[in-house]
């Protein structure tokens, strides 16, 4: 029975934050704040739970995961001067609100220093969903993000493993045997069929290779996940067990925001410590976009990375904890830590939802630098004599491209956010770049070259509509195509004015059936363009 309330919690207070048109984990913190101030007992497994979505979460990153990436100066740059800063400033506030009176139990300058590091670090898992939901973790700044990301959770793995006075056992030296071993599970991975086998084989990776053997040995579990998912990440099924693990991942993850609140309300002295805590939200952020900028990078892309990792680390509780249990902090301050951490994941829910003015205000407030200072993936776009412009080069926006050259159409132009295939398809041979689709400063470099026809050709739900917001806004007068997964989707779009949508199913279905009638009629069937 009681398994059967916490899954009406999270429906009924997830439904409502989406009826308010907040992200449905804004409704899951406040079901755990709610179930642990019950009279109702905490179900262990909620926790379990979490840990493994955790665990699968830092999988799947480490599918998308290019090492080269955390080499590169704006990505280890903005993680080394970041946590310094943020660690110095964190903790200068902690000794301050203890000298102003606040009461966390007893307190020691080693627990100050590791409250002000735990404070440095940034939320993975508030910023990997954000980035999935945007369709963004293969953008400039989503992999300036993840890079971060990866660079601080193995700053606190060597944290936790220094802090514990307990080195690693010796059999860590063994696990570089996964390096070739990744590739007979590559080949393992080769005979699995698309199905629920597929989402077993990564779960199974993520948790049994990867998370089981590290925590045998002494190293974060979590660190083995992340790497077992880099190791895998070249196979060319990497995406697609992706995708596979993205229900199950979400299912898990709802575990890890209700145990956030499942110690219930915390005293006053933790609501001033939290509330004190948001308010430097924004010097957080402030301080992510002004090292990004100094890197060399676009001032829209400073403020994106900015915003995407305003949120306090869930690794702030494990680093907390820890220095609870070495006395270095009192009992009160993982209770207190946790509050300004579900809250700092409500405001940062909130102010990444629908960013685009406030991206806008805020790159505006930047100073200007000149083109030719900016990095390489930076650099202005070059448009000149492009007509037709296909976003989304998966397989039908790369089927479609590939037609209308066929067709002996000239000045064909594909977008993508994903670096990764962008490299690839520019050495076969497309004329294709790497482009944010809400990024207005695009729009206005498309509008001054007088692109005749769109076609709308990304895959994901929903991410066709949100284009065509903005093929609106920038009063674009030309002819525009889409495709479409669902029935309500193509409607929106039809209302919305687009000349041509054409429903995915729907179009298979026809090119079947015009390949059964050729087969009837004796000739040759028709090629298809249609696909996925």
């Amino acid at each position: 029975m009681i398994p059967a309330v916490y899954l009406l919690a999270v429906v009924v207070f997830g439904f409502a934050a989406t009826l308010l048109r907040l992200p449905p984990l804004v409704g899951f913190l406040a079901a755990g704040f709610v179930l642990g101030s019950s009279p109702l007992p905490n179900l262990e497994f909620v926790e379990v739970l979490g840990d493994l979505g955790v665990a699968v979460l830092l999988f799947t990153i480490g599918l998308k995961l290019d090492l080269r990436v955390l080499r590169r100066k704006e990505v280890a740059g903005t993680a080394v001067i970041v946590m310094t800063v943020l660690t110095v400033l964190s903790a200068a506030v902690v000794a301050a609100l203890l000298a102003l009176g606040l009461n966390l139990g007893a307190t020691t300058p080693g627990g100050i220093a590791a409250v002000g590091f735990a404070l440095s670090f940034s939320s993975t898992v508030v910023v990997v969903k954000l980035l999935e939901d945007r369709d963004d973790a293969g953008s400039l700044y989503g992999r300036i993000a993840i890079g971060v990301l990866v660079l601080q959770d193995i700053a606190a793995v060597a944290y936790m493993t220094i802090a514990s006075g307990r080195l690693p056992s010796p059999w860590a030296a063994a696990l570089v045997l996964l390096w070739p071993a990744s590739r007979l599970f590559g080949k393992v991975l080769d005979r699995i069929d698309h199905r629920e086998m597929r989402a077993l084989f990564g779960m199974s990776m993520a948790l049994l290779p990867g998370y089981l053997l590290f925590d045998l040995v002494g190293i974060d579990g979590d660190l083995g996940a992340l790497i077992m998912g880099a190791l895998l990440a070249s196979h060319p099924a990497a995406k697609e067990l992706s995708s596979a693990l993205f229900t199950i991942k979400e299912i898990l993850l709802v575990g890890f925001f209700l145990t956030i609140g499942l110690d219930g309300v915390p005293d006053t002295a933790a609501f001033e410590f939290a509330g004190v805590l948001l308010l430097l939200l924004p010097v957080r952020s402030l301080v992510y976009t002004l090292v990004v900028r100094a890197l060399g990078m676009r001032r829209r892309t400073s403020v994106l990375t900015g915003l995407a990792l305003t949120a306090y680390s869930e690794f702030a509780l494990i680093v907390v904890g820890a220095a609870t249990d070495h006395g270095l902090l009192g009992a009160q301050w993982p209770a207190a830590v946790s509050l300004a951490l579900a809250l700092s994941f409500v405001v940062s829910a909130l102010v990444n939802h629908k960013p685009v003015s406030l991206v806008r205000w805020l790159s505006g407030l930047l100073p200007h630098r000149p083109a030719s200072t900016l990095h390489p993936d930076e650099q202005p776009l070059r448009l000149d004599g492009v007509c037709t412009v296909v976003f989304g080069m998966g397989r039908a926006g790369r089927s479609t491209y590939t037609r209308l050259y066929a067709d002996g159409e000239s000045g064909v132009l594909g977008i993508d956010n994903d670096a990764t295939k962008v490299e690839e398809l520019t050495r076969q041979g497309f004329n294709v770049l790497e482009a944010d689709a809400t990024d207005q400063q695009f729009w206005e470099r498309l509008e001054a070259v007088h692109v005749s026809t769109v076609v709308l050709a990304m895959s994901e739900p929903g991410a066709n509509v949100h284009v065509l917001d903005w093929l609106d806004r920038s009063h674009f007068e030309g002819r525009v195509l889409a495709i479409a997964r669902y029935d309500d989707e193509a409607a929106s779009m039809r209302a919305a004015g687009v000349d041509v949508v054409i429903n995915l199913y729907e179009g298979a279905g026809e090119a079947l059936a015009r390949a059964a009638e050729s087969l009837d009629s004796g000739s040759s069937a028709p090629d298809s363009d249609v696909g996925p």
